[in-house]
């Protein structure tokens, strides 16, 4: 059975996911939450935690690879060189702080300087969604920024586990079906190419005329 298991997993489709945001969002718990289900309050990353995990989406079964970036300034000037080639990524604010959802807009930004990824998957999290007495960013101002930068949106909580699967298995199900997309356009591009060279253009194609 460990054979057979790990067989499969080299037919598993690998993504790389990176989670950007602000220190003390949460941004490490959430993965935790995600990965291990229980809830941990961690201390700031240094530098970058790496996660690896097996998501069941669309049928199919592919492997995460999650880069847990750090939000502190003095490291955001290595944390390129981690998001560089990423597939997905997650922008993690605080819903109680405004000023990380400022960041947030920041991270996006750095997202397109560096990634060089244009068919990137990008979500906003508004983690900390069990702390609603201390709500200082509304969900509404959130989700227009989402809309308005064409990405996906949920508020989680990793403390309680509420929407944590769901955020990482909808980037994980938009992957899969951005994977088909291009898989199609790429087949549809093999099949014109090999139209031209079976009629290449100028030549006159004539049938059953005996003149």
């Amino acid at each position: 059975m460990a054979l057979m298991e790990s067989c499969e997993s080299l037919t598993d489709d690998v993504f790389k996911l990176v989670l950007l945001g602000s220190s003390e969002v949460g941004k490490s718990s959430l993965v935790i939450r995600y990965v291990r289900d229980v809830f941990r309050e961690t201390l700031s990353t240094t530098g970058c935690a790496f996660f690896s995990h097996r998501a069941y989406v669309q049928g199919r079964s592919i492997n995460l690879e999650i880069w847990d970036t750090a939000g502190q300034e003095r490291f955001q000037s290595l944390c390129h060189i981690y998001y560089r080639g990423a597939n997905a990524a997650l922008l993690v604010y605080d819903i109680t702080s405004k000023e990380t959802l400022s960041r947030a807009q920041f991270w996006l930004q750095e997202l397109q300087k560096y990634a060089l990824n244009g068919d990137m998957v990008i979500a906003l999290v508004g983690n900390k969604s069990d702390l609603q007495d201390y709500r200082t960013v509304p969900s509404e101002d959130a989700q227009a920024f989402a809309k308005m930068n064409q990405l996906l949106f949920m508020e989680t909580s990793a403390k309680t586990g509420n929407g944590v699967k769901e955020i990482f298995d909808k980037v994980a199900s938009e992957l899969l079906t951005l994977e088909q997309q291009n898989k199609d356009k790429q087949l549809r591009r093999n099949f014109h190419f090999t139209l031209e060279e079976t009629h290449p253009s100028g030549i006159r194609q004539r049938c059953c005329n005996f003149q």
